[in-house]
């Protein structure tokens, strides 16, 4: 049944005007799901059509993705600008070379203010178009009260008595990568207005993908409203527990399960450092170690009167509202695996889980969620495979499932056994800033051995030092990430103008491109004391592309695309091997 809310001025007073509008949506058993993609046609995939005048390439097409390395401003806080990259210098001035949008609206973000992010571009760039993602999808949802309306929200408070908590467990920022504090606000507004009388947040603090010491402003302004809500009447809003995002529970590809389990000690069990406040927690846990950043803060558990405020129990419900999944895998399994053996979870409280969306569909975790997620098919990886196109994947564990799974439009199988193969090199459980080489030169052996012996016809790899490296805000290590890149690059091209094929390089978006934060003018932002302010999140910035015909028998030449956006990337890469993109894929940047 698809219906239209709409959000009166009263719903809109009750999320506190953040701006969320109604949309049309569909009600499924589950949550939401936009009815442009529900109801659009399934139309039989076939073979991709040959080209008539131009067959591929005798060698294989290798498309690497340089994860977080955009296309700076030149200041002294863009470390690709400053780094020595001898190989994509050179490939400026002797390939196709142009700049691609990876931000916005050109990876299906809200509004083109938003920054882009490894999902949302290897969604983009694996799929060939552009759909709405998550952060936009649960916007609309909670804005036209939508969300609240499904089986799964009325299940999650009606099964509550006046002696449980409604759990919310997230990342506290506006980031709009993983979470938004405007969706937790929406949530625990609509708590309130359904009178139910205990609510708990569970915080990760970012620094992530927004300043990287700002955690202390989120909690203010949580707290704010928690005040607000708990002097109106007969209300306990508190927040429960916390910790940096990258020392609990947020870890992704089965990575670092301790880290996992200090959030589930934290957030269910209660265990933990305890303090007064969350405030107080931030505080003590900075001056304690001052240069740490936020998403490297410990846990900490708040009490009152000598006990944890909010272990989750029996009867209690729980909702995990970060909206993308790879980060949100873990903890789901935790809370929603009857057969989890991951780390002793001890006494398995009897509660209601959900999360905000379904972060895999194809294993339901969770089973039960608010929103769909948005339905990507007909991605570029499953016509290569129907067109018999033997395909490699490979990346370290960081990035791996962004090669795959993202690629693939959210799936983690493989569309053919017998033509596919995924390299994952497991990544090293170290502080990035240490090892800031990664795993390149791992990386580039797996292809180099592809590329030298004929195996695949396509292969994609993600270099992750631009981003992961970036992320730590050490600007001589995110130096040295784009450098390892660059190297890891010459090597290929070597090996691949032997096989006279074509590269194509690229970006998912930007990162060690703006290591300090850059003003509207174009001009580094200074703190108190003259510095230039620290920036470890994503950029707004475009990001390059580079296309690398070593034989020159392709005879490509750039398309005249105005805009264009890293979901071209798929019609480029079909086009480069020999056939005809589908014609509902955005334009190929090149022409023959």
């Amino acid at each position: 049944m698809v219906r239209c809310i709409a959000s009166g001025s009263d719903f809109i007073k009750l999320i506190g005007g953040i701006g969320l509008w109604p949309v049309c949506v569909l009600i499924t058993s589950q949550g939401l799901m936009p009815p442009s993609i529900q109801q659009q046609a399934s139309i039989l995939m076939q073979p991709l059509k040959r080209l008539e005048s131009f067959s591929g390439p005798e060698g294989p097409v290798v498309l690497c993705i340089m994860d977080g390395v955009g296309i700076g401003h030149g200041d002294a806080g863009d470390m690709v600008s400053k780094a020595s990259t001898p190989n994509l210098d050179w490939l400026k001035e002797n390939s196709l070379y142009t700049t691609l949008k990876a931000h916005g609206r050109a990876v299906g973000m809200p509004d083109d203010g938003d920054m882009g992010n490894s999902e949302v571009g290897h969604n983009a760039i694996g799929s060939g178009r552009v759909f709405d993602q998550g952060a936009l999808l649960v916007k609309n949802a909670i804005g036209s009260g939508a969300a609240f309306e499904g089986k799964v929200w009325r299940d999650l408070t009606g099964s509550l008595t006046a002696d449980n908590s409604l759990h919310l467990i997230g990342l506290l920022s506006d980031g709009n990568v993983h979470s938004h504090i405007d969706i937790l606000f929406a949530l625990i507004r609509q708590a309130q207005y359904q009178d139910i009388k205990n609510v708990r947040i569970h915080t990760m603090l970012d620094g992530r993908d927004v300043p990287p010491t700002s955690a202390h402003e989120y909690v203010a302004a949580l707290e704010e409203l928690l005040a607000e809500i708990n002097d109106s009447g007969d209300f306990d809003y508190q927040i429960a527990s916390g910790g940096g995002r990258l020392y609990i529970t947020m870890d992704r590809y089965d990575a670092d399960w301790p880290m996992v389990e200090r959030g589930w000690q934290a957030h269910v069990r209660g265990e933990g450092r305890r303090f007064g406040s969350a405030a107080i927690a931030i505080e003590t846990l900075r001056s304690e170690t001052p240069d740490v950043i936020d998403q490297d803060l410990k846990e900490f558990v708040i009490e009152r009167d000598g006990a944890p405020i909010g272990p989750i129990v029996d009867g209690d419900s729980v909702i995990l509202f970060n909206f993308r999944g790879d980060r949100a895998i873990e903890i789901t399994k935790a809370f929603d695996d009857a057969e989890f053996d991951h780390f002793d979870r001890g006494p398995m409280p009897d509660i209601n889980f959900a999360g905000i969306m379904q972060y895999e569909s194809e294993l339901q975790i969770p089973k039960n969620y608010l929103v769909t997620p948005p339905a990507i098919e007909d991605v570029m990886g499953e016509y290569l495979a129907l067109s018999k196109v033997r395909q490699l994947a490979v990346s370290e564990t960081q990035k791996f499932g962004h090669v795959t799974y993202f690629f693939n439009g959210n799936r983690s199988e493989k569309f053919d056994e017998s033509l596919e193969d995924y390299v994952e090199i497991t990544s090293d459980l170290v502080p990035y800033e240490e090892r800031p080489w990664m795993k390149g030169a791992e990386i580039t052996e797996v292809m180099l051995d592809s590329i030298r012996n004929g195996k695949h016809d396509f292969i994609r790899a993600n270099f992750p030092n631009g981003d992961m490296v970036g992320h730590t805000g050490d600007l001589l290590a995110v130096e040295i990430s784009v450098e390892t890149v660059d190297l890891c690059l010459g090597r290929l091209m070597e090996a691949v103008k032997a096989k006279n094929g074509i590269m194509i390089i690229t970006a998912d978006h930007g990162n060690a491109d703006e290591m300090f934060e850059v003003g509207k003018d174009g001009k580094l932002k200074l703190d108190g004391d003259g510095n230039p302010k620290p920036k470890t999140s994503h950029t707004l910035n475009p990001v390059p592309c580079y296309i690398y015909d070593t034989s020159g028998k392709a005879n490509l030449k750039l398309a005249d695309l105005a805009d264009a956006g890293i979901s071209s990337l798929a019609a480029t890469s079909i086009m480069c091997l020999g056939f005809e993109p589908p014609e509902d894929y955005d334009p190929s940047l090149v022409k023959l």
